[in-house]
């Protein structure tokens, strides 16, 4: 489910400006709330039509985007001022997005941080982000503590790397951090005691970790206040998975396993500000379809 995602952002970063996907975002004054949609939902039209794609969502009543299509410093591959231009034309904005932040994004030679992860935040600033966001872990660093220690140290740096430039770095969780441990404590336990809260803000994505046997609720129970950014998603189950292939998949909120609207009605109440819609997988519906049908959902729950 979430690998592909992560996977999807991290191909593309080493091919051609891209395709991917970003969240729009719903304000709710009163409570300073917002709400959005992940455009890796609608990953197919933004890599067709990326324009096109954001006046049809911008349509639906969608007022934030959260991208995964920034490669090689372009945004689905427009420039940085073309982009935030689109974006303005189209009534949208965008306050934050997914980039894999892994040990390419560091210089062992120089010990620190590559141009290119500087680009990244220096861009994510410069089209009016506020959060720039790693969706899922370097597996390749999270095989003992001290490789874990030195990984989640990044983490710190490019928190303090991205208040230099006013803006700030949050973690997203994927499915591995859940069937993963390190000396007997689960991988994203681990991590949220790690990272410094000060630095690092966290997006939960409540459909991803369900599968391996995370609960949201018992996340945000567990760690109060951590969880400034969610995903909201639901799933069901395959009916006929293939082998080795994930049991769930994401569909129209609501209709599947997870309690969604508990959920986001205590994470609400409990400091979460951004509720970025994203979904996967359609049973027999459009992308664009579902998340019109997502957005007519939320606003029924009061979003």
């Amino acid at each position: 489910m979430n690998t592909s995602r992560r996977t999807f952002i991290k191909q593309n970063s080493i091919a051609i400006a891209g395709v991917a996907l970003l969240p729009d975002i719903l304000k709710s004054k009163k409570e300073n709330i917002i709400l959005g949609i992940q455009l890796y939902t609608v990953r197919d039209d933004m890599k067709k039509d990326p324009a096109g794609t954001l006046k049809k969502i911008a349509a639906m009543g969608y007022k934030y985007v959260e991208h995964a299509g920034y490669y090689n410093r372009k945004f689905y591959g427009y420039s940085v001022p073309d982009f935030k231009n689109l974006l303005n034309d189209t009534g949208l904005k965008m306050d934050s997005g997914h980039t894999f932040l892994g040990s390419k994004q560091w210089d062992k030679n120089t010990n620190d941080f590559t141009d290119e992860w500087k680009h990244t935040i220096e861009d994510a600033a410069a089209v009016g982000m506020k959060y720039v966001i790693s969706p899922g872990v370097d597996e390749g660093l999270c095989k003992n503590m001290d490789d874990f220690k030195q990984y989640i140290n990044m983490f710190n740096k490019t928190g303090e790397l991205c208040k230099q430039s006013g803006i700030h770095f949050a973690f997203h969780n994927e499915s591995y951090e859940f069937n993963h441990s390190i000396d007997g404590t689960v991988l994203y336990d681990l991590l949220l005691q790690l990272t410094d809260k000060n630095l690092v803000t966290q997006q939960i994505d409540i459909g991803n970790m369900y599968e391996p046997g995370g609960r949201p609720m018992d996340y945000l129970k567990k760690y109060p206040g951590r969880f400034l950014l969610m995903h909201v998603k639901d799933e069901i189950k395959k009916d006929t998975p293939a082998p080795n292939e994930n049991k769930y998949e994401s569909t129209l909120l609501g209709k599947g396993v997870i309690d969604v609207k508990d959920v986001i009605d205590y994470a609400r109440k409990t400091g979460t500000k951004y509720f970025i819609i994203e979904q996967e997988d359609y049973q027999n519906k459009t992308p664009l379809e579902c998340i019109e049908e997502d957005l007519k959902i939320m606003k029924g729950w009061g979003f």
